[in-house]
C-alpha cells in the first residue's frame, strides 16, 4: 500500500510516497480503509521536528492523525465494531495511507448526513472548539463571546457558541467573512481594516483565540473581556494575564471520544456543519504542506487516498 512518510526531520521535500505492508490489527484494534485525513498545522510542526520534545517520533512516520474510514478487519477482543462500520477518529499518526490499524476505543460512529471523507475534517478541529466552548468558557445562553481565528477550529467554534445560545462575535478577513456570517455570527470584526482591540463597544464574557498572535500584544486581549470572564487560548500563552478580574487558560485539545462522538450528533441534527474547502490527493501531501507554510492553502483541506471508500 502507499502511506506518505518521513525518514527524518525537515522541509516538505522529507515526505515521501512509500510502498509499505499493509498492517494488520493487533488485538483491540480494526483495520481502516482509510476514506481520507486532513490536514493541520500541527503536521508541519512534526514533521519540522519543532514538537519533538513534546512528541518525540519513531522514523520513518506515517503523517496524519485524524481520520475516516471503513472498518476492513477486526482484531482479537473487539465487539463494538464490525466489517463495514463507517468510522472517524483522532490517531497518534498513521492516517495519510491507503489503510491503517487504530484502537477500536479511538474510533466512533461517523456522521451519516455528510461524505465520508469530509468527516476526517472533524477529530481535531472539531474536539479543540468543543473543549474552548464547553469545557473551558462554559458558554450559556445570552452571553457575548468573541472568536479570534476564522480557520477550521475557529469556524466550528462560532457554531458550537451559537448552539450553546451565546451572541459570536468573530474575526475575519474579506475572503472569509460571508463564510463567517453563514456559520451564524452575529457580529463580524474585519481585522485587515479595524483592530479587534477597539472594535468592540462593550467587553465580552469570554474571548476564544485560535490565532496565532505576536507574544508582545497577548496582554491586549485581556481589557476585551469584562471583570470575571474568561479568556481561551488554544495558541498562545496566555496564563500570565489570569488575575482576580480575568481567568485566562490556554490548553491542548485532548483526545475524547465522547466530544467526538456528541460532535457527530450535532452535525447529523443539522446544528453544525463540516466545512472543507479542499480535497487533494494523498501523493500531494508534500505541496499541501508547501503550500499551507506559503499561506495558500484556502482553509480546511482534505488529503484523500486513490480508490478511496468515501
Amino acid at each position: 500500500m502507499k502511506a506518505m512518510r518521513i525518514h527524518r526531520y525537515g522541509d516538505a521535500s522529507v515526505i515521501r510516497r512509500d510502498d509499505v505492508p499493509r498492517p494488520v490489527p493487533s488485538g483491540g484494534e480494526v483495520l481502516l480503509r482509510v476514506a481520507a485525513t486532513s490536514f493541520n498545522p500541527s503536521e508541519a510542526g512534526l514533521r519540522r521536528g519543532l514538537l519533538r520534545s513534546v512528541f518525540p517520533l519513531a522514523l520513518p512516520y506515517t503523517l496524519g492523525s485524524d481520520v475516516a474510514g471503513v472498518v476492513e478487519e477486526v482484531g482479537e477482543g473487539v465487539s463494538a465494531l464490525t466489517v463495514g462500520d463507517r468510522v472517524v477518529g483522532r490517531l497518534d499518526g498513521g492516517a495519510a495511507a491507503e489503510y491503517v490499524t487504530a484502537a477500536a476505543e479511538a474510533l466512533v460512529a461517523a456522521p451519516t448526513t455528510v461524505p465520508l471523507a469530509h468527516a476526517a475534517a472533524m477529530p481535531i478541529a472539531g474536539v479543540t472548539a468543543w473543549q474552548a466552548v464547553f469545557e473551558h468558557a462554559d458558554l450559556g445562553p445570552g452571553q457575548r463571546v468573541l472568536v479570534i481565528g476564522a480557520g477550521a477550529i475557529g469556524r466550528f467554534a462560532i457554531q458550537l457558541a451559537r448552539y450553546a445560545g451565546a451572541y459570536v462575535v468573530a474575526t475575519a478577513g474579506p475572503r472569509s467573512a460571508e463564510v463567517v456570517r453563514r456559520l451564524g455570527a452575529d457580529r463580524i470584526v474585519d481585522y485587515t481594516v479595524t483592530p479587534v482591540t477597539g472594535a468592540l463597544d462593550e467587553p465580552v464574557d469570554a474571548l476564544l483565540n485560535f490565532a496565532v498572535i505576536d507574544p508582545s500584544r497577548v496582554a491586549e486581549l485581556a481589557p476585551l473581556v469584562r471583570p470575571g470572564g474568561v479568556l481561551v487560548s488554544a495558541t498562545v500563552e496566555v496564563g500570565h494575564l489570569a488575575g482576580p478580574r480575568l481567568r485566562a487558560v490556554r490548553f491542548v485539545v485532548r483526545n475524547d471520544t465522547d466530544h467526538l462522538a456528541a460532535l457527530v450528533k450535532l452535525v447529523d441534527a443539522g446544528a453544525v456543519s463540516v466545512g472543507v474547502e479542499a480535497s487533494r490527493p494523498l501523493a500531494e501531501l508534500a505541496s499541501v504542506h508547501r503550500d499551507a507554510e506559503a499561506g495558500r492553502l484556502p482553509g480546511k483541506t482534505i488529503i484523500v487516498p486513490e480508490g478511496s471508500p468515501a
